[in-house]
């Protein structure tokens, strides 16, 4: 089983009757014929393809190759297996001939491509209903050079939020070698379901209630400061309807001194609702006082002004955002994070949390993605609000009309919603594995609507490569089903720390 391990307890057998994974649904035959040379029958020799065409070059070719990683086409379609639409100048009409469908919450499409020659492309797209679709959109130039070096790019595909309709994309690719008249085109065809409105919208009213913007705005009005002392500099991370900027904040009684602020704010288009919510979930920490936590310090509600919610600066921002661009340059970095570091912060967020229990305060949406982090690798916990539209592959609707982290939450938060310190233990838990997988997604391969019977028959998420056995165990620990046996936030600190010190003794 992929990504799974089995949990026992000491003196008990496994619980009974454990099941597998579903099985996903068989894929369509044209893609399992662009798998083909990529999933050989074992101890069989493949039998030889018919030789695709190849990209019209002079002489030696210059070696284009162009496909989906393996992460992108395990997210979209759940195979373990690269799909290659160009490989090494040979391009496969069996990959190019299959109209892709992109999951309703799926924003965006990667391509892996390289070239070792020069070669021109051109970009171009096509959507069969602008009305419940933007035209979509690349993170790279419409025309140049295809890159020397292994690249991504990008593809937006974005819902107008206007109508329900199931749209037809098509991105055009032209490629032309040594700038010569003869040029080859290929066609990449995507479906995406689009509904009227964001699942976010009917989740939102079930979480408020019946909170009003009004009453919102009147739980921070006496933290409210004048629209004027805040200046807008970079955008740091932007969603369906919301952005976090990096601002600078004058101060109030002398304007020649400035700080540096997270400013969390709206789009245009978002609702009433969603600024409520954003308020709201900002309040979740605020009036608490410790070291490792990042409560709101102003809020802007001027009438006519987009509601903004300042919060102080930490300079390498988001937690998940930082292990994930660790992931990135671990291989050429000599100076990459090392597992002290990440035990290290560990411990920080396990103070964070032990504060709020004492508290009793429940966080309920521990995560990476709601820590962050600054260049001394201090990791403070912050509230959730926006989070559900920055991270939405995060968050899944269970047919409840609930958005929820399923895949952070314990049992008898997923079954029963209830929540305590003890189900911010299991989070925690998780937590802790994405510090040792630097931001991977926990329970990757598993339907979000399978959690709550996969977690009951036993199954966890496998030990990390690298993650040493006494750290797992702390994990596996944090997971157990029945809440009592979870160790508190107080026991977690102190043997993190244990286990730091003794890491430190063999550097």
């Amino acid at each position: 089983m992929r990504g799974a391990a089995r949990l026992g307890r000491p003196g008990r057998s496994c619980l009974p009757g454990a099941r597998g994974l579903r099985a996903p649904p068989p894929p369509p035959l044209l893609l399992l014929l662009a798998l083909l040379p990529l999933l050989p029958a074992p101890g069989a020799a493949a039998a030889p393809a018919p030789r695709p065409p190849e990209l019209q070059s002079a002489s030696a070719g210059p070696s284009v190759s162009l496909y989906l990683s393996e992460d992108e086409v395990r997210r979209l379609i759940g195979l373990d297996a690269e799909l290659y639409y160009v490989r090494n100048d040979l391009i496969s009409h069996y990959a190019l001939s299959f109209s892709l469908l992109v999951p309703s919450e799926t924003n965006f499409l990667h391509f892996t491509w390289h070239a070792k020659s020069k070669v021109e492309y051109k970009l171009g797209f096509q959507v069969d209903n602008v009305l419940a679709m933007d035209m979509p959109q690349v993170n790279i130039s419409v025309q140049g050079e295809v890159p020397r070096t292994l690249s991504v790019f990008r593809v937006e595909l974005s819902c107008t939020g206007k109508v329900d309709s199931e749209v037809m994309i098509l991105m055009q690719l032209n490629l032309t070698v040594n700038s010569s008249k003869n040029f080859t085109v290929l066609n990449f065809k995507r479906r995406k379901m689009c509904y009227k409105s964001y699942p976010t919208l009917r989740i939102e009213k079930n979480d408020l209630r019946s909170v009003t913007l009004l009453e919102a705005k009147g739980k921070v009005k006496d933290i409210a400061i004048s629209r004027e002392r805040i200046t807008l500099k970079d955008v740091l991370q932007e969603g369906t309807f919301g952005r976090i900027f990096h601002g600078i904040l004058i101060d109030e009684k002398d304007p020649n001194k400035e700080k540096q602020a997270f400013v969390k704010t709206v789009k245009d288009q978002a609702s009433e609702i969603q600024v409520t919510m954003m308020l709201t979930e900002s309040c979740k920490l605020r009036g608490l006082h410790h070291r490792n936590l990042l409560p709101i310090t102003h809020v802007c509600i001027e009438e006519g002004e987009k509601p903004m919610v300042i919060l102080p600066y930490m300079n390498w921002g988001n937690l998940k955002l930082f292990l994930r661009q660790c992931k990135l340059v671990e291989a050429n970095n000599p100076q990459a994070i090392s597992q002290q570091d990440l035990v290290h912060m560990a411990i920080q967020i396990a103070c964070g949390m032990s504060y709020l229990a004492r508290r009793e305060v429940i966080h309920k949406d521990l995560a990476a993605r709601n820590c962050v982090i600054d260049d001394t690798l201090q990791v403070k916990i912050t509230d959730n609000a926006l989070s559900r539209d920055l991270f939405p592959m995060d968050y899944h609707c269970l047919g409840d009309n609930e958005n929820r982290p399923v895949r952070w939450m314990a049992l008898e938060s997923l079954v029963n919603n209830e929540f305590s310190s003890a189900s911010d233990v299991w989070a925690f838990g998780v937590t802790l594995w994405e510090l040792m997988t630097l931001g991977q997604t926990p329970y990757v391969d598993i339907d979000p609507f399978e959690m709550a019977a996969y977690l009951k028959d036993g199954y966890r998420i496998a030990q990390p490569i690298n993650c040493p056995d006494e750290l797992f165990a702390v994990m596996a620990c944090c997971w157990a089903l029945d809440p009592e046996e979870r160790p508190k936030f107080q026991q977690l600190v102190q043997c993190l720390t244990e286990f730091h010190a003794a890491l430190g003794a063999y550097v």
